[in-house]
């Protein structure tokens, strides 16, 4: 015989009586929470961190993000537009002109203009001027095209309505918006249908989807992402601006980059008035073209012939000055390399380039030791290009060292002398590209002469008024500048 199940008594409802009986809700469950390590250069995540991302192999980018979790089909949004496959054929490439922009060498480095549905990224370091520049651009492109939207994450109406009356706003089709949503500013966007929208800036915005925040690396892939599926959707052209990093980088993944169609980097020392607009990368135009301008009070201003800008507190008959005349671009521009060489007692002497590849600095150091005998063991050695600029093209090599040899002996370069060529290791000179365009450009600014390297081809129409000096190596190109 088993165990003896007891039963309890039977409770009986009177009839009549109605009872409520309670049921709790039922609880949704709780959002997962993740911690993800997520690669600020590649835009990969792992699981776990460590030094070196397995993906890209660069050190030190891995940034830890906590993500919840969220089921399937609640991703956010649907995608903003749908476009059907067509043939190339029947594609017309004049179908959507470039928007006018008149400021020159913005339309300049752009490549003409500004062009319809696309993601434009213009980075820099703070207070270089990136804010200054759009809003002059959202402010004629008001006045002279049609309705622009001005987005900002950092600056409230009042603040923005102040800097767009020191441009001289005026009446005009300018409207502002001061989110940080991305889903409201794309919402906005979709309803006022304008010809040019600026983010200001990537950082600051948000999705709603994401559970990480503003500024994150996966922030700042998805709303980039979402803001070109919608300016290709609408047509609508979209510049965003980019905080830049300590080391000097675009802030956020380095996929950003190859997202956007265009990558304007807004250069320039802080102590000077000069800003340098150069294109990164650009889909609808050359790469590497420069806009120059100048920071004043009342905005930014073109400058129309850099060359001389540059070149204008120029002192003449100075040991250790050379020009340097180099390519930007499309565009020739000459500039003025600095050198001091002066005695030390320190047995590792300095080496300090402003402006100049400091390797190259270097480089250049052993081939006048190595090569013409002028020997700078004992001696600082400081290298500036005058006016913020920075060189980057091997052009400049032969300037710059005659520059440190003018210093070392004491002699001055012939103010009329321009300088062309890059050095090689063995002290002999190499011909550049576009020779004839920096010719041209030594002789309007009234150069007599120019020192360039010896080419067995013939430079094609060179300027009547410009006398040409070729050298074969550094040795002769130093005895014809300073006559050693």
């Amino acid at each position: 015989m088993g165990p003896t199940l007891k039963v309890g008594p039977i409770w009986t409802i009177p009839s009549g009586v109605e009872y409520l009986f309670y049921m709790p809700p039922r609880q949704a469950p709780s959002p997962k929470l993740r911690t993800r390590y997520v690669c600020s250069n590649c835009a990969h995540d792992f699981a776990k961190w460590s030094g070196k991302c397995p993906d890209c192999n660069e050190w030190n980018t891995l940034n830890e993000e906590v993500i919840e979790e969220r089921p399937a089909g609640r991703q956010g949004p649907a995608r903003v537009g749908f476009t059907q496959p067509q043939k190339l054929s029947d594609i017309r490439a004049d179908a959507l002109p470039r928007l006018p922009l008149d400021i020159g060498e913005f339309a300049r480095v752009l490549g003409g203009g500004i062009v319809p549905g696309s993601l434009v990224l213009v980075g820099g370091d703070p207070g270089i001027g990136k804010s200054t520049l759009l809003m002059q651009a959202a402010v004629l492109t008001a006045q002279k095209v049609g309705p622009t939207l001005y987005v900002s994450g950092e600056e409230s109406a009042h603040q923005l309505k102040m800097r767009a009356e020191r441009l001289g706003v005026g009446d005009s089709e300018l409207y502002l918006l001061t989110d940080t949503n991305l889903d409201d500013v794309i919402g906005a966007i979709d309803s006022m249908r304008p010809k040019l929208a600026i983010i200001d800036s990537i950082q600051t915005m948000y999705l709603d989807s994401l559970s990480s925040s503003a500024g994150t690396v996966t922030q700042v892939r998805e709303c980039a992402s979402r803001l070109q599926a919608m300016a290709k959707s609408l047509g609508t052209a979209v510049f965003i601006v980019g905080h830049v990093t300590k080391e000097g980088s675009i802030a956020g993944p380095k996929v950003l980059e190859h997202i956007v169609d265009t990558v304007l980097q807004l250069e320039g020392d802080r102590f000077h008035a000069f800003r340098l607009l150069r294109s990164i990368k650009n889909r609808f135009g050359a790469t590497s073209e420069v806009g120059v301008f100048e920071m004043a009070g009342s905005g930014m201003k073109e400058v129309l012939n850099p060359s001389e800008a540059f070149l204008a507190e120029r002192m003449m008959n100075a040991p250790g000055s050379a020009v340097a005349v180099t390519m930007e671009g499309t565009r020739p521009l000459l500039v003025e390399v600095q050198a001091l060489a002066s005695a030390t007692q320190n047995p590792m002497p300095r080496r300090t380039a402003n402006g100049f590849d400091y390797n190259r600095l270097f480089i250049l150091i052993a081939v006048l030791a190595k090569r013409v005998g002028i020997r700078l063991h004992d001696q600082d050695v400081f290298v500036n290009v005058v006016g913020g600029m920075s060189i980057d093209e091997p052009a400049a090599d032969l300037a710059a060292a005659v520059a440190i040899a003018s210093a070392a002996k004491g002699i001055a370069v012939p103010p009329d002398l321009a300088i062309i060529g890059e050095i090689g290791l063995s002290g002999e000179l190499r011909t550049v590209g576009q020779l004839s365009a920096r010719l041209n450009e030594a002789a309007k600014l009234g150069f007599q002469r120019c020192l360039l390297p010896k080419t067995s081809r013939p430079i094609e129409n060179p300027p009547a008024n410009l006398v040409l000096i070729q050298a074969r190596s550094l040795g002769e190109a130093l005895d014809a500048a300073l006559g050693r």
